[in-house]
């Protein structure tokens, strides 16, 4: 499931996604048109009072902690990302049932050793985001 992050002052989504590279992974597009996804819903999060140029700050810095090459389906998925942005923003975290799977106590470490070692076997490009004629804009990382 990919949870639309969208703060209605400056009109953008963002999200985490996997890539090869020790760079960011964070993005952003327009909402509701994440190339790969299916908008299915939209949940009110909260809002903030910074400026644009503040938020954008706000991103940039927080993308330095979100590289592709660190992306995990179970231990650091788009919505850990999502979580740590409403919490820093409101005080609040995502509703419980967005990531519940990533929850899951019993046996999550041979869920995760299993699907690990399959994308291993299968051709990696399979797995990599794509950038339809630049229509994802990755954010630079503060160095």
């Amino acid at each position: 499931m990919h949870l639309l992050l969208w703060m209605a002052v400056h009109g953008l989504e963002y999200g985490f996604g996997a890539h090869e590279y020790p760079t960011s992974g964070v993005f952003e597009v327009e909402p509701r048109s994440c190339p790969g996804f299916i908008f299915r819903r939209s949940v009110l999060l909260g809002s903030t009072e910074m400026s644009c140029p503040e938020f954008r700050s706000f991103m940039e810095h927080l993308s330095g902690k979100y590289h592709g090459d660190t992306y995990h389906l179970i231990a650091k998925n788009c919505n850990h990302f999502t979580d740590e942005v409403c919490m820093r923003l409101t005080g609040k975290p995502i509703p419980g049932w967005v990531n519940r799977l990533a929850r899951i106590d019993d046996g999550s470490d041979s869920i995760a050793s299993s699907i690990e070692a399959e994308s291993e076997d299968e051709d990696l490009d399979h797995h990599l985001l794509t950038i339809p004629n630049g229509d994802v804009a990755f954010l630079k990382e503060n160095r």
